[in-house]
């Protein structure tokens, strides 16, 4: 058994999970594409997971616990679980990001204290 998958997704679909594609298990990653004016179609918060938003191209707002915070290409953003998030595209621009989402809390070790070099 190998100790790694690789999977190839569309990079223009509307959203695609990586759970199950890559079968992970301490994170969950979409990559996500919504055309210039679409919404997530609900605001949200979690229980436990903290989730981080990367900007790959256009521009948009997440609007969190009532402030709409301008997003736009370049942009990462972490926000609490409790915070309450809902995102959208501007009215004029598609936009294109990655949402990585983990318990908070859970990082005991980063990469210069968990790399063990061979």
């Amino acid at each position: 058994m190998k100790n790694f998958k690789k999977t190839t997704v569309q990079m223009d679909a509307a959203r695609t999970e990586l759970h199950e594609l890559l079968n992970l298990s301490g994170e969950e990653i979409s990559i996500n594409n919504m055309p210039a004016g679409a919404q997530v179609p609900f605001a949200h918060k979690h229980k436990q997971n903290e989730e981080v938003y990367g900007v790959i191209s256009g521009k948009g707002f997440m609007n969190i616990d009532g402030e709409d915070v301008i997003l736009n290409a370049g942009d990462w953003m972490r926000v609490d679980p409790s915070a309450k998030r809902q995102l959208r595209a501007a009215d004029d621009s598609a936009i294109s990001y990655i949402c990585i989402q983990t318990k908070a809390g859970s990082l005991d070790e980063f990469t210069a204290t968990d790399g063990v070099i061979l």
